[in-house]
């Protein structure tokens, strides 16, 4: 019998790599058939369905998809678990690891038609300092998975233009260095709803629902209604995976919403 070319047993760095693009798809596309499942597969050698499955074996620890009664694979590995817990909310641990890898990999950015580069590439540019580059690739990574956990949807208005959409941080990012890439510090927002909960226009409190600002029902005009006065105390639009903390939720109210 012909032994397999791929392997069967998983390294860390393999597993970190693996943990690297779970977050930043969405669960429902960890498939052996995403182009970013296959860039992966070939780096490390594997099949894209070996790939796909140990995706879904991260799903199965994933908290917000357990409340969702969704279970993800179930056949983990010890390991699985271990990387899991190493870095799950250390997500800066998991940008800064995971880029060493893929540059002692030599992954290559790989040119292509999306309005992204490929999440399984190494950056270039080798003239940046390496505080610069990390800082930069965690801004990537923050806003890949928090458009992701959203299914690339504005979660007030549910706009879908990947080009009009923002990974809104609750917590500033100048402010708040250990929360920078944490997605639960996150919300999916179109480039206007953005703006106005960046400003203090609206805010979303504990139970999830959008606030909107006395200033803007001083406005006069119908557009103004249309896009913020008529979300006012509807419930956004839950993430898959990753909601954001009801802390940083409360902590907007307070500090940045304008009531």
């Amino acid at each position: 019998m012909t032994q397999s070319k791929y392997n069967t047993s998983w390294s860390r760095e393999e597993l970190i790599l693996a943990l690297y693009l779970y977050c930043q798809i969405p669960f429902a596309k960890t498939k052996a058939n995403n182009p970013e499942v296959i860039r992966l597969a070939q780096l490390l050698g594997r099949t894209p369905s070996s790939v796909a499955r140990k995706l879904g074996n991260f799903g199965a620890f994933d908290p917000l998809l357990s409340q969702r009664g969704i279970s993800g694979l179930t056949h983990f590995s010890k390991a699985d678990r271990e990387i899991w817990n190493k870095f799950y909310q250390r997500w800066d641990s998991l940008v800064a690891e995971s880029q060493q890898i893929l540059a002692d990999k030599h992954a290559e950015e790989v040119l292509s038609n999306q309005d992204e580069a490929p999440v399984i590439s190494r950056p270039l540019g080798t003239t940046e300092r390496e505080a610069t580059v990390l800082v930069r690739l965690g801004q990537a990574f923050f806003r890949r998975t928090v458009l992701s956990s959203y299914e690339y949807s504005c979660c007030v208005c549910e706009i879908d233009l990947p080009q009009l959409l923002v990974g809104s941080h609750i917590l500033p990012w100048s402010a708040n260095k250990e929360q920078r890439t944490d997605p639960q510090n996150g919300v999916c927002l179109c480039a206007l709803h953005d703006r106005a909960f960046d400003r203090g226009l609206t805010s979303i409190n504990q139970s999830f629902e959008i606030m909107v600002s006395s200033k803007v029902s001083a406005s006069r005009k119908e557009f103004t209604k249309a896009a913020l006065l008529s979300f006012c105390n509807q419930k956004i639009q839950m993430p898959r995976r990753f909601a954001p903390n009801p802390e940083y939720l409360d902590w907007h109210v307070k500090n940045v919403f304008q009531n």
